[in-house]
């Protein structure tokens, strides 16, 4: 058995992995030669690990496929592309492929991050502020009141006994952050957590569009893929369907698949379907014409990564001035809700 210490590698290493076997194989080098090149090239541990139980397996089988199931880092979609590129002969072909599959996940999961991570820090520095002003500031208005004889009342006064309650009950409030954190943690890194957040994500209404188009472009890159390698579209329905965690979509594919039993053609079950509508089902409709419907996938799935980025930055640029505009207004209600009383006391004296 071989180490399996080594984290799974992300989409951005599996492309570049995967482009970099493709130019080996095309400069008619064998994959036993191609890795150990590349393990003379890299200095980094982990790679290092990666290689070598690739290469001993190679060493051994002389099948390069084994050698990517033995480093137990490479998922299983990539690893039943490979067997079918090696059965067929068209391992360069498949390689360049998924190459290409990996940079549009990595492409795709970079948009998201930025699309996630900047609200959260907004949020986050949002909470910080009130936080920051309902037990540290208040207070201090509160003890000028008392020696100006007056009480808070109110709105601040409210806020006062809730910043309070959050002093006293610090040691709690800590532990709901961290539980949080944790939460976000199981979301973000796990495989449990990110199916769940998927269902989540495909089911609120804010998030039900772009979660759609996310398991659109993964499908049909998918399925580009697995048509070039010369699949069945059954087959490759049941591969492709494998990379989308979208519940609703994974009912479409289910719905496909009973039209294709039926006898229905690719392009027109997808289409009946749902998964693809409008220009993308005419483009697979000349696709299926002119025996190109893996590169009409192709299309499709570049068309459907371009409308997700640009869905993402104009939603950034809606979220942006909005979280700025309800922190400036929570800011401005608290000190108002101070500072009104205050001077109504001072310019009475």
């Amino acid at each position: 058995m071989k180490d399996n210490s080594v984290k799974a590698l992300s989409s951005q290493e599996l492309a570049s992995f995967c482009s970099q076997i493709s130019s080996v194989l095309k400069a008619g080098i064998s994959p036993s030669e191609g890795i150990a090149i590349m393990l003379e090239d890299t200095s980094a541990q982990e790679e290092q690990q990666i290689l070598s139980a690739i290469q001993e397996t190679l060493n051994t089988t002389g099948v390069f496929s084994l050698g990517l199931e033995d480093a137990k880092v490479f998922p299983e979609y990539m690893m039943n592309m490979v067997r079918l590129g090696e059965q067929a002969g068209r391992l360069d072909d498949v390689m360049e492929a998924l190459a290409l599959h990996y940079e549009r996940e990595s492409s795709l999961a970079a948009a998201i991050r930025s699309a996630v991570t900047y609200p959260c820090i907004m949020i986050g520095m949002m909470v910080l502020v009130v936080l920051v002003l309902i037990t540290k500031v208040l207070p201090v208005f509160d003890q000028v009141f008392r020696q100006l004889g007056q009480n808070m009342s109110g709105f601040s006064k409210s806020l006062l006994l809730l910043g309070g309650s959050l002093n006293r009950y610090s040691a709690v409030f800590l532990a709901v952050l961290v539980l949080l954190a944790g939460l976000c943690l199981y979301f973000a890194k796990t495989e449990s957590g990110r199916k769940t957040a998927a269902k989540l994500f495909s089911r609120l209404r804010l998030t039900r569009g772009f979660s759609h188009k996310n398991a659109a472009c993964r499908f049909a890159s998918g399925m580009a893929l697995v048509l070039k390698s010369g699949l069945t579209p059954e087959e490759g329905l049941t591969m492709a369907g494998k990379l989308t965690e979208n519940p609703a979509f994974q009912e479409k594919i289910s719905a496909c698949q009973e039209l294709l039993k039926d006898g229905t053609p690719l392009a027109e079950a997808l289409s009946k379907s749902g998964i693809f509508t409008g220009m993308q089902s005419r483009l697979l409709l000349i696709g299926d014409k002119t025996g190109a419907l893996d590169d009409a996938m192709d299309q499709i799935a570049v068309h459907y990564q371009d409308d997700l980025d640009t869905s993402i930055q104009n939603a950034i640029s809606v979220i942006e001035p909005t979280l700025v505009a309800v922190l400036s207004i929570l800011v401005g209600l608290i000190l108002l809700s101070v500072m009104m009383p205050l001077l109504g006391i001072l310019s009475g004296i």
